[in-house]
């Protein structure tokens, strides 16, 4: 009996005696979509994790997990994978099962047991509520349905939804998440709100639905959300803008600015009353106004008794440490490794690139002036001062030719963000480029363009065309901050990274704006091109948690210093509500000619799935210790992969740790060796044997093993070795690999069967034959 007859013979007859139903029972249900992997230019996804059955209270609160194996199997075999998706999703309660017994294990108290039956919804709700603490009102609040749309959460997002609601309706006035970008915050948020809403919560009048503010330093981080995730709330949200007082609603959004006082204006937030909003939802809740200095806090605290709800997708570090003091520590993170290894996020490639003046860095020579005349300071100029402190239009010209080569040997059309150092140099970078691409500026006007704060409505213009998917152009846009954050255009194929980056938490930002995956526009990975070497520094970060898949570096080396804190941000994106510095004089030198900069030649290097090997040879390194933290021996790693179904959960954890036996044959150049030799190989120093001597010493065991069987069985069995040792097939014990066999594609299945005395003998032979050839050759 096969799993799927236990479950339909055994398993779901327990569950609906027991009292759960079909609307209540989700089964074969899909939990991650399946890591992404990449080799090359071309990109496959793995399977999923798939839950035999997930258990409902209500529509929206997962209870429990039950994992299903075939009868004549134990219940204890399913109990680890359970427990592992109980985990993951955060679920009170995970079963084992075949179909004859029951194994529990209850996550809340660590108890594990065997029972006789499966216990009820209200069982199990009831004790999930005993556990939280739950009150009656409190219950029926928390169990308020999610808005009825298409866009059911994902298990991380069911996740966040469930904590926050919590903890809100347990009177706590900061609250955290933190998750990647590109994992859906405001998604998050709106189901938040939503619940909330919906269950008239608040903090004092029970009798009205509670007043939320969604507030962010940027008109896109509101606007799109108002439009899109909010649409639902329909005449209940208000835009706060123009300085125009508005009470009537009960959903509102506002930027910082538009609240904030200012030369002109005594600050829209002091005409409403500190009780005014029940909750406050803060996007992007890094970007300063937790800062004890900013002139934004003063927003905060004038509504200090609403609940206060962060949103950010930056871990505590140095430069977030405010955000974390303020809010508390996060009630739930879902990291950019964790979004990658679920496929829910696109994985990336580096391509590190050097110029000559970055590399050696570059010194004028005694009395050079700049184009306005004015005499260059003595001294080393590099990275970090370039466009900064000296503007050399001949560098930003090599960049400009190299990536356009690039885009022209790849994808002219890919969607691609160059971030530069300031709105000038982007201005700088947009000409360069549409200098040599005339042919596709003819065809599309619009095909690259600057997006700054400088463009006001125009580059606004540009960046919604952009972001549309079945627009073509614009394909490349060039800014310095204005797109680093909060800007969704899932279909950015490159991101270019033509300034240093300071902190962590922008170079995450950064990284953002390519991590959303679109598979049915082909997105399915991205590049990240970096020209100044500091996504490459923060690879080497120790609490850099991505996973880049391979680097393409080019020769050279430089010191990188992270730029000052004034470091001119957009004058639409203040760090911490303070207006841009004016400057009267030029901020920098230029130098426009008598400087030769040219690309240096590049190497391919490959990284590991932790991002952190630099070298081809540590790719290997990196398999061997991974094969040998999964297999202590030879041997174990030989009785798995002789066995099918072994094989495959083999091949399942080498993906999970980021190896692809297909890149691995690749580096090794492993085309004659069997994946199998090529592990032993690596991971224990094996003798690297080959598939033709395989199959050579497999031949002469057939004779002996199988001499019984008429000629022609012995003759298929020697084709099977034949086409093993030419790679034309993998598993000889599969029996779709006839189809491929000279000797038996035009025969059908039962005539192959009588050869051999019957299916049965010939199955047993097939897997007999499968473990002769993974035999040890020095027994």
């Amino acid at each position: 009996m096969t799993e799927a007859d236990t479950c339909r013979q055994y398993v779901l007859p327990k569950l609906y005696a027991a009292g759960w139903d079909d609307d209540h029972i989700r089964e074969q249900h899909i939990v991650t979509a399946g890591r992404i992997m990449v080799v090359g230019r071309k990109a496959k996804r793995n399977d999923g994790k798939r839950l035999d059955y997930l258990l409902r209270y209500k529509r929206d609160y997962p209870l429990a997990v039950v994992e299903a194996k075939a009868v004549y199997k134990t219940a204890l075999d399913g109990l680890q994978q359970a427990i592992e998706y109980a985990q993951l999703m955060d679920i009170p309660f995970a079963y084992a099962t075949n179909g004859q017994s029951i194994i529990e294990r209850d996550m809340l108290t660590g108890v594990e047991s065997e029972i006789e039956t499966f216990p009820s919804p209200r069982e199990l709700w009831n004790r999930v509520r005993d556990f939280k603490g739950l009150t009656p009102e409190i219950e029926d609040k928390f169990l308020t349905p999610y808005s009825n749309t298409d866009r059911y959460p994902r298990y991380y997002q069911t996740i966040a939804i469930a904590r926050a609601v919590e903890h809100i309706l347990k009177k706590q006035t900061r609250v955290l998440l933190t998750l990647a970008t590109g994992t859906g915050k405001t998604e998050i948020a709106f189901q938040i709100c939503w619940k909330l809403h919906q269950s008239r919560w608040n903090r004092q009048d029970q009798h009205r639905r509670p007043r939320m503010l969604f507030l962010a330093d940027r008109d896109v981080l509101v606007s799109d959300p108002q439009q899109k995730a909010f649409a639902p709330f329909g005449d209940a949200r208000r835009r706060l803008e123009g300085g125009k007082l508005s009470t009537a609603h009960d959903m509102y959004f506002a930027t910082y600015q538009s609240l904030a006082e200012d030369a002109n204006r005594p600050g829209l937030y002091k005409q409403y009353d500190p009780e005014f909003f029940d909750l406050i939802v803060i996007d992007e809740a890094h970007r300063g106004s937790a800062k004890d200095t900013s002139s934004w806090r003063d927003i905060l605290d004038h509504f200090t008794n609403a609940v206060q709800l962060g949103l950010t997708a930056t871990p505590l570090r140095d430069d977030t440490r405010d955000t974390y003091a303020y809010f508390g520590n996060p009630i739930y993170i879902y990291s950019l490794a964790q979004g990658i290894q679920d496929g829910f996020l696109a994985p990336y490639q580096v391509r590190r690139i050097i110029t000559n003046v970055d590399a050696t860095n570059f010194r004028p020579h005694p009395g050079m002036r700049d184009a306005r005349g004015r005499e260059i300071p003595d001294g080393e100029y590099g990275t970090s001062d370039f466009e900064r402190v000296l503007s050399l239009r001949e560098r930003t010209a090599a960049v400009a030719k190299n990536l356009v080569e690039y885009l022209r040997k790849t994808d002219v059309m890919a969607k691609t963000l160059v971030f530069c150092v300031d709105q000038e140099h982007a201005a700088e970078m947009r000409f360069e480029i549409a200098k040599l691409m005339p042919d596709l500026i003819k065809q599309y006007p619009d095909y690259v363009c600057r997006v700054t704060s400088d463009e006001g409505d125009i580059g606004k213009g540009h960046l919604g065309n952009f972001q549309e998917l079945e627009r073509a152009s614009p394909v490349i846009l060039t800014s310095s901050k204005l797109l680093s954050t909060g800007i969704d255009a899932p279909t950015v194929q490159n991101v270019v990274i033509f300034r240093v980056i300071g902190t962590m938490s922008e170079f995450k930002q950064i990284i953002g704006r390519g991590t959303r995956v679109r598979e049915d526009y082909g997105k399915l990975f991205f590049t990240i091109i970096d020209y100044t070497g500091s996504a490459t520094q923060k690879f080497a970060d120790p609490e850099f948690d991505g996973v880049p898949t391979e680097i393409i570096e080019v020769t050279g080396t430089t010191t990188i210093d992270p730029p000052e804190e004034d470091d001119q941000p957009e004058q639409d994106e203040p760090r911490d509500g303070t207006a841009t510095e004016q400057r009267s004089e030029p901020r920098k030198y230029y130098l426009k000619t008598g400087v030769t900069v040219i690309i240096l030649h590049e190497t391919v290097q490959e990284l590991d799935a932790g991002g952190k090997l630099l070298r081809v040879v540590e790719y290997t390194k990196f398999t061997a210790e991974t094969v040998q933290s999964l297999f202590r021996t030879p041997e174990a790693l030989r009785n798995k992969w002789s066995d099918t179904r072994e094989r495959e959960e083999v091949k399942r954890a080498l993906l999970d740790h980021g190896i692809m036996l297909e890149q691995l044959n690749s580096v090794m150049s492993g085309e004659d060796y069997d994946s199998f030799d090529l592990l032993c190989h690596i991971a224990f120093n094996a003798p690297l044997l080959t598939r033709k001597a395989r199959a050579e010493q497999a031949k002469k065991k057939t004779i002996s093993l199988f001499g019984q069987y008429s000629q022609t069985a012995q003759h298929i069995l020697s084709d099977l070795l034949e086409q093993y040792a030419k790679s034309s097939i993998e598993d000889v014990s599969n029996i779709a690999v006839f189809k491929l066999l000279p000797s038996t594609k035009h025969l059908n299945t039962i005539d192959i069967a009588r050869h051999f005395g019957g299916a049965p003998k010939m199955l047993s032979t097939l897997e007999t034959l499968q473990k002769v050839i993974y035999e040890d050759t020095n027994p």
